[in-house]
């Protein structure tokens, strides 16, 4: 059942209490084939439904069934989803005896025939926060065997020369049994109920299948012995790390390293020895270090390889294995039996494939590669006060969900004039529709969205079109199917997968913070702290990846409880020291390297990264993470109430430079457009609830964010104004977490609308594109957007930025003062020119005469301005793509807008006739208004200034 569960349990976004319960049941008839029709009953008296908030008595049944080998386990189509059960599966409640009963014949419930065990379990329809009874596993069959000695599945370890007894019973009358060890058949006994032979003088690592057959029916135990080889102690060559160390001078040998403290013995078991390793792939060990290590021989070049360790422990601790077989912690690709299988051939051409009849996963290990060939060696990376960052979940940023989608959207990037991309997580993570956050093996790439030389190569691309790329990082943990986790683990069930023990030198048995999913690392262990400055250095070096954003960097400390939210909130000291030891790792590699923080805590314990080594050159610092969605969601909505953005500015945050990377929106908050038409406010005339309204308005949203010294960041598609909650599922519909309905979506593949419906031929969304676009320029590159700002609005819906650059002289742009009005209604906004005389408007260098610099100025419900006192000097070049007419709101109520300087304004009702005409408007986002007209469709001719004719139309309501 744990393999079911492992993605589910990713659901849960932060620690919850265990609420699972034990109950009492019982089957009738209690044997029974698959064919038969049984009954679980339920004693409720065993049940306290009240825990788990279950009201009128609504319990379901989650269950999933195996062959008669116990193997090939699948789930009932009738569960449903862990958050939502199918009401197909809801118990039927008998007051009088308080007893849950539910009927069914597993063949037909669990649509397959051949049904050798069925488990199941009891739970809530939403079982989140373990909503559940314990797990229940039932023979199915009247012929059963059942193996006394060893148990099945097990692996014995012997010393070579030993003997090893075998002994199996069964049920129904005689059956014939056939013993095969490594493929060939050792022993056979045509017809008994008791069956028992004695394997001697064993010298070599022994595969056991025990075949049984009564009739028609054929149950196969396996099992398996270990000889222990007397591991060899001989010091490793120089220079070794761990994982695999390919030889330079010869393609047909690798080293293979593996640090396993405690550990008595590993064997290497791959393709290249059938996957029965002998004595010859029993790993040495290296007295200085502890480390196991082996010389690989007789390799291909160029020819793919799998291999997996067999971890040996000869005295585990109680509930753990005596071996383990894992892939290499330190995989640069690895396959899975559990998500392979699922990943389009489009995606990832040529895919090593699987081996057959192995477990978990595999690594793969191909010497004589041919290195990418890099088109750009000598990146430089943009100013980190200049970086615009662009969020991308490559699963959500196109139907194909793969890096090719990137490749061939490079345009859409370069014109938006972003500066960089950053990755939500690409390394190896659990599943293959996820966010990513489940990472399993934190230096393999995951292959559902692409080969290594295509990532590489989208990388590539960017450095060619001056866009940096960040990677997403998972550090505070990894999930269950990680090695490390894995070779110190309690599996009381036999598994496979479990818990870290007190033994794990890597992993915490509890979490030490508040906010943890996964396995929490301990990052005050050496070999936590070795493990990721080689994750570090694989991404940096093998992938020219110019930053990381560290995910939770609050749970990289020891000193606090998975139950302690203030001790996880407040400063830690070695929370504190480790994440600068991992900076100053990265900085060592890579000078300019990226170093973001996704803290979001106190600026006490926050200005400690933004401002360390902030003096040097080149500057160091790190980038924390200014999560500012509330405040701009109330000024996009038009609440006044909370809206305070002060908190954008660096230096509020005790920062001594501009080190946050402020952002109103981000992949883990509701989408501000989202809100603005479900709660947005509405004045005469005007809605926000409205979508040409509600998208009219994100343009001063990027106005009054971007723009604000420092880096930013956009979540992906904010810049066409994305409308569908952060909670919308797979199907289009909403499942938030707060709704009537069970779990929620938030973690769902996304529909693409934005493709298939061309949003950015969208006139009110093209719009929000092209003016970020020109923000986002104007950011990059006019100087005064390094220098200090003072924000205010105090919680008012006239936001006033000023933004000041004193290293500039008077004769350049130097002085900046953005102006919003986010109410729903025009308002004279307080402006505050730092003096008076000719100042631009920075979108389109028309000019405005400044005589009293304390004169409001009145703008429409949703307007901006950006002022400067010279001109931009892009303003040319960088602007004029974007200079065609867009017309908004519409459908229309009194009024619309163009959003460029016109000479002349033309309305036509449908037959031609002319019916207004308006004059010269020099200023952009003019208002025209037509409240006069009637309901009906009207078309629009509008001359720019120059000359260019543009014919619209638009329905007034």
């Amino acid at each position: 059942m744990k393999k079911t569960l492992l993605l589910i349990t990713f659901l849960w976004s932060v620690a919850t209490f265990a609420q699972s319960q034990t109950i009492t049941y019982s089957i009738s008839p209690p044997t029974f084939e698959d064919t038969t029709s049984i009954t679980i009953t339920v004693n409720g008296n065993s049940i306290n439904e009240g825990s788990w908030s279950v009201t009128g008595n609504a319990l379901y049944l989650w269950s999933w069934s195996y062959d008669v080998n116990d193997i090939n386990q699948l789930d009932s189509p009738s569960n449903g989803s862990w958050t939502a059960s199918n009401e197909a599966a809801r118990f039927t409640y008998d007051s009088a005896t308080d007893t849950y009963t539910k009927t069914l014949t597993p063949s037909v419930y669990f649509n397959r025939n051949g049904i050798g065990r069925i488990g199941f379990l009891v739970k809530a329809k939403d079982g989140t926060g373990d909503k559940k009874s314990q797990d229940i596993q039932v023979e199915v069959g009247t012929f059963q065997v059942s193996l006394t000695s060893p148990a099945e599945n097990s692996t014995t370890i012997i010393a070579s020369g030993a003997n090893f007894n075998i002994a199996a019973t069964n049920t129904n009358g005689a059956a014939s049994y056939i013993l095969k060890s490594n493929g060939a058949t050792i022993n056979t006994i045509t017809s008994t109920t008791s069956y028992s032979y004695s394997h001697s003088n064993i010298t070599s690592n022994q595969s056991y299948e025990l075949s049984v057959t009564q009739g028609a029916t054929i149950i196969v135990k396996k099992f398996s012995v270990v000889v222990n080889p007397n591991t060899v102690s001989e010091a490793m060559p120089i220079g070794l790390v761990d994982g695999i160390n390919y030889n330079s001078s010869d393609a047909t040998k690798a080293t293979l390293v593996l640090d396993a403290p405690l550990k008595d013995f590993v064997y290497i078991a791959g393709s290249f020895n059938n996957w029965q390793p002998s004595s010859a792939y029993a790993m040495k060990k290296d007295p200085a270090s502890g480390k196991f290590w082996l010389e690989l021989t007789g390799l291909v070049s160029g020819a793919n390889n799998t291999y997996q360790y067999w971890v040996v422990d000869a005295t585990p601790l109680t509930n753990s294995p005596s071996m383990v077989k894992t892939a290499d912690p330190y995989s640069t690709l690895v396959l899975s039996p559990y998500d392979d299988s699922s990943i389009p051939a489009t995606s990832y051409p040529n895919m090593p494939v699987y081996p057959a009849g192995q477990n978990f996963e595999v690594t793969v290990l191909k010497t004589g590669q041919t290195p990418y060939n890099w088109q750009v060696t000598n990146f430089v990376k943009p100013e980190k006060e200049k970086l615009v960052v662009y969020e991308v979940l490559v699963r959500d940023f196109d139907a194909a969900k793969n890096y090719q989608s990137l490749i061939d959207r490079i345009d859409y990037f370069k014109n938006l004039k972003i500066n960089a991309i950053e990755l939500m997580p690409v390394m190896e993570f659990e599943g293959n529709e996820s966010w990513g956050y489940n990472t399993s093996f934190h230096m393999a790439l995951d292959k559902f969205y692409g080969t290594s030389d295509k990532l590489k190569e989208f990388i590539d691309l960017c450095h060619q079109n001056g866009i940096a790329v960040i990677l997403d990082v998972a550090l505070n943990h990894a999930f269950g199917r990680n090695p490390m986790v894995r070779m110190w683990m309690n599996d009381p069930d036999g598994d496979g997968f479990g818990s870290p023990t007190a033994e794990n030198p890597y992993f915490n048995t509890v979490a030490k913070h508040a906010y943890n999913v996964g396995e929490d690392f301990n990052h005050q262990s050496l070999k936590t702290q070795n493990y990721v400055d080689r994750v570090v250095k694989q991404w940096i070096e093998e992938y020219k990846i110019d930053g990381f954003r560290w995910d939770l960097t609050k749970g990289f400390t020891q000193n606090c409880t998975a139950s302690d939210g203030v001790c996880t909130d407040a400063y830690q000291q070695d929370r504190v020291d480790v994440l600068k030891k991992y900076a100053d790792y990265s900085w060592s590699l890579d000078p300019t390297h990226y170093t973001i923080f996704e803290h979001l805590g106190s600026d006490t314990e926050e200005k400690e990264w933004a401002n360390y080594r902030i003096a040097e050159t080149p500057s160091k610092g790190v980038m924390m993470w200014g999560k500012m969605t509330g405040p701009y969601n109330q000024l996009s909505m038009g609440y006044a109430n909370e809206s305070n953005i002060s908190r954008m500015a660096s230096s509020s945050h005790g920062f001594t430079a501009n080190r946050l990377m402020g952002y109103a929106e981000s992949h883990d908050e509701e989408r501000l457009m989202y809100k603005n038409i479900q709660y947005g406010n509405s004045g005469t005339g005007y809605n926000v609830k409205t979508l040409d309204t509600a998208l009219s308005r994100m343009s001063a949203i990027g106005a009054v964010s971007l723009l604000v010294p420092g880096p930013k960041m956009i979540w992906h598609f904010g810049e066409l104004g994305w409308e569908n909650s952060i909670f919308t599922c797979s199907n289009n519909s909403v499942n938030t977490d707060f709704d009537a309905i069970g779990g929620d979506c938030k973690l769902d593949t996304k529909p693409q609308p934005q493709w298939v419906n061309n949003w950015l031929g969208n006139s009110a969304r093209s719009k929000i594109y092209n003016d970020w676009a020109k923000m986002i320029t104007l950011k990059i590159k006019e100087p005064v957007f390094l220098g200090t700002p003072v924000i205010a609005n105090a919680n008012s819906l006239s936001v006033n930025i000023k933004i000041t650059n004193s290293a500039l002289s008077s004769t350049q742009l130097k002085d900046v003062l953005i102006i919003a009005n986010f109410d729903v209604t025009a308002q004279n906004v307080p402006t505050g020119f730092q003096y008076t005389g000719t100042w631009y408007d920075l979108m389109d260098n028309t000019t405005i005469n400044v005589t009293d610099v304390n004169a409001p100025l009145n703008l429409p419900a949703g307007e901006y301005r950006i002022y400067g006192n010279k001109a931009a000097n892009l303003a040319i070049k960088d602007f004029e793509k974007g200079s065609a007419v867009h017309l908004y709101p519409n459908p229309v109520t009194d009024y619309f807008t163009l959003d460029v300087p016109v000479s002349k304004v033309q309305v036509y009702a449908v037959s031609g006739q002319l019916v207004k005409s308006f004059g010269i408007k020099e200023n952009r986002d003019s208002q025209f208004a037509v409240s006069d007209l009637k309901t009906g469709l009207y078309f629009v001719k509008a001359v720019d200034e120059n000359g260019h004719t543009q014919v619209m139309k638009f329905i007034k309501k």
